[in-house]
């Protein structure tokens, strides 16, 4: 099969288009014929051996975790896939075994791991995982646009509607609309919950594509004090909810902006890890400060059954054919776009 891979971690010219085996399914597995996977941040830090991502090479390591395609086998105890179904896969892979697993909480399994980062991926013709992580798709979703879900939409999706418990009456601040998951935090913000939703951007582009996607208030962090405008906006109150995927570089101006009871949820710090926290105004305001990586399989679920009656959608910024995968990470580091970059596969 035509796969992209890595041999060692390096640069965008560590990629390699190039033949590989197809991947064997086992008894529980499903394998799949791939016509769409997305990129995301955690491709090109598997890529470079960043961020606790250091892959322990024991031949070709192929990344990518957001894939959609059809079901060409399945494994010999697999009862709910048949060859010819459409999926999407949840790239977060668990145990099945821990306390956590088995009492619902996948998303605490003790020895996760992740397709694409601790096992090859979806930068290929086929990949195999279990089954337990597809999920069917309606008809009404291309694989492009389901590609484009699970890693943006799941820690969404756990912050603002299971973990914060975002109410219609509440005001939400999502930072940086332009990535990913700023784009499918403001729908679900908006589109399944009905919240008031504030957002940061760089441009007056990248703002207006915020406002059709749902938000109300857009402030552009290059000329406005995202704190002060914030106050403004909340009439003095501040926001219910933040969720920030950034990092430190926002920290203090979104801490700030957090309101008495407010719930602070972090799912990335692309920015940077550290940041000081006042921790005397967290118990004085009643606020709670939390981490989410993704979410658990019903969440992505519900985001396909949303995402196939038009109430939320994968924003898309640009295609890429799976041999243009270096073109694509070239993009993704260049940080110029508003979306998702989501490799096709012929």
């Amino acid at each position: 099969m035509k796969a992209v891979y890595i041999t060692e971690h390096g640069g965008i010219d560590a990629l390699t288009y190039g033949d590989l085996p197809e991947p064997e399914p086992g008894p529980n597995d499903v394998k799949i014929r791939v016509r769409a996977c997305a990129l995301n941040r955690l491709d090109l830090y598997t890529r470079e051996g960043a961020r606790g991502t250091r892959v322990r090479f024991d031949g070709p390591h192929i990344l990518g975790g957001d894939a959609a395609g059809d079901v060409v086998e399945v494994g010999s105890e697999v009862t709910r896939f048949q060859s010819g179904d459409r999926v999407v896969v949840n790239p977060r892979l668990t145990c099945r075994q821990c306390r956590f697993c088995i009492s619902g909480e996948e998303e605490l399994c003790e020895k996760p791991g992740m397709l694409g980062s601790t096992t090859s991926g979806g930068y290929a013709e086929f990949v195999s995982l279990p089954a337990v992580n597809a999920v069917t798709l309606p008809d009404s979703l291309s694989y492009e646009q389901a590609a484009s879900l699970p890693t943006v939409f799941l820690p969404s999706w756990t912050i603002l509607v299971r973990k914060a418990a975002l109410q219609p009456w509440e005001t939400a601040l999502i930072l940086s609309a332009s990535s990913g998951v700023g784009t499918a935090a403001i729908q679900v913000a908006k589109n399944i919950i009905g919240a008031n939703v504030i957002t940061t951007t760089s441009t007056e582009e990248k703002a207006q594509r915020a406002r059709e996607l749902g938000a109300d208030h857009v402030i552009n962090y290059n000329n406005e004090d995202i704190a002060k405008r914030v106050q403004e906006i909340t009439d003095g109150r501040g926001v219910d909810v933040v969720l920030d995927h950034v990092g430190a570089d926002f920290w203090p101006a979104a801490m700030k902006s957090l309101a008495m009871g407010g719930r602070y949820g972090i799912c990335g710090v692309t920015t940077g890890y550290r940041a000081e926290l006042q921790m005397g105004l967290l118990f004085l305001k009643y606020q709670t400060v939390f981490g989410v990586f993704m979410g658990r399989k019903e969440d992505l679920r519900q985001i396909v059954e949303m995402a196939g009656r038009g109430v939320i959608r994968g924003v898309i910024h640009q295609t890429f054919s799976l041999q243009d995968a270096a073109k694509a990470h070239e993009t993704m580091e260049g940080t110029n776009f508003f979306g998702k970059l989501v490799l096709t596969v012929p």
